[in-house]
């Protein structure tokens, strides 16, 4: 059944899809509540729902709180146990890092995120919410989203730890994560270094939609523990200027800086010439708007898997991972970065790790 579930709240009966500027416009209009899913490439889709309950905090996928709605039991998620395929392998993937090294050499880009899409083919009656659950039993996160919607053609579990634009009373907020490791003692330098330049890209981004000298650094690079690693996180808010639109939005700061690079225009091209398939959902966003109270919660698309079909009609499950390429970077080093990023939740997936 098509619904959508967030960290607080599930919403079901859907009345409307929108897609493109048609659905940046209905987010703008000031009435409903809506599923969002943009991809990285920018198709943006928005569902409005008629129902909208709290979640209760710490149930399963689904549960509710005091609502007379009631709770049907997510099915079991069968572990994907056979070949996952990679859309840069190894020997490609240190090769797109050794280039992306030549381009900040030659002074055309700061920094790049390089990313790889992993796939596993996936049975007519594999249903996501059965992932879900698992996820958040076993890698609970801050922004954690399962959205399906048949006639939008959405079918995405995300695990986001990374905001990617809140806005509530007219302040919006972007929590950008740069800088991975095992543990908070095997951060970088380097990884310091990732999150100063995004925080200021991220700066920029949202300066052309806020007051003039409302946009502050309220953190910069504090130490975030998740499930299986840790990251750098930093904080920068704005209050937005009157009438700014979701269109308005989307102009200044799509797609998310943390997962482009800087410049963010070199960076996108590095991206387009050296990445073989789509992102999709993957460095998109992932989120609600409340069109009615003008409040919105919009993750970055990491830690996230989606279903597809490909031009055969073979249905697979997706997942991305990848890695931010300055100067300092070690191409193996980077490759080992985007396993790191994958192992918990792929190995939930394919049930070789325990929730």
């Amino acid at each position: 059944m098509d619904h959508a579930t967030f960290a607080d709240r599930t919403a079901h009966g859907v009345v409307d899809v929108r897609r493109g500027d048609d659905a940046l416009e209905a987010l703008s209009a000031g009435e409903g509540f809506w599923a969002v899913v943009a991809t990285f490439e920018g198709a943006v889709t928005a569902v409005r729902f008629a129902h909208v309950e709290p979640r209760m905090p710490g149930g399963p996928a689904g549960a509710l709180g005091e609502v007379s709605t009631p709770v049907t039991p997510p099915p079991v998620w069968r572990p994907l146990d056979g070949d996952w395929h990679t859309s840069l392998d190894r020997d490609a993937y240190v090769a797109a890092v050794q280039e992306v090294r030549s381009r900040i050499a030659a002074g055309t880009v700061y920094q790049v995120n390089v990313c790889r899409v992993v796939s596993h083919r996936l049975d007519d009656g594999d249903d996501l919410d059965g992932l879900d659950a698992l996820l958040r039993q076993g890698n609970p996160a801050p922004h954690a989203a399962r959205i399906r919607c048949d006639e939008a053609g959405l079918d995405v579990v995300c695990a986001s730890p990374e905001l990617y634009l809140g806005v509530r009373d007219g302040r919006v907020v972007s929590r950008p994560i740069k800088g991975t490791a095992p543990t908070a003692e095997q951060l970088l330098p380097k990884d310091h270094a990732e999150n100063v330049m995004i925080v200021d890209l991220v700066r920029n981004d949202l300066s052309p939609v806020s007051r003039p000298g409302t946009v502050s650094v309220d953190e910069l690079c504090v130490v975030e523990t998740h499930p299986g690693l840790v990251h750098l996180v930093s904080t920068v808010s704005g209050r937005l200027r009157p009438g700014t639109t979701w269109r308005d939005v989307f102009a200044a700061a799509y797609p998310p800086g943390s997962v482009s690079g800087a410049p963010k225009s070199s960076a996108l091209q590095a991206i387009t010439d050296l990445e073989p398939v789509p992102r999709g959902p993957y460095c998109g966003a992932v989120g609600w708007v409340d069109a009615g109270a003008g409040a919105a919660e919009l993750a970055v698309g990491i830690r996230t898997f989606w279903a597809e079909r490909d031009a055969g009609g073979e249905r697979w499950l997706r997942f991305g991972t990848g890695a931010g390429i300055t100067w300092h970077s070690d191409p193996v080093g980077e490759w080992r970065e985007t396993e790191l990023k994958a192992a918990r939740l792929v190995g939930l997936a394919a049930g070789a790790v325990s929730p």
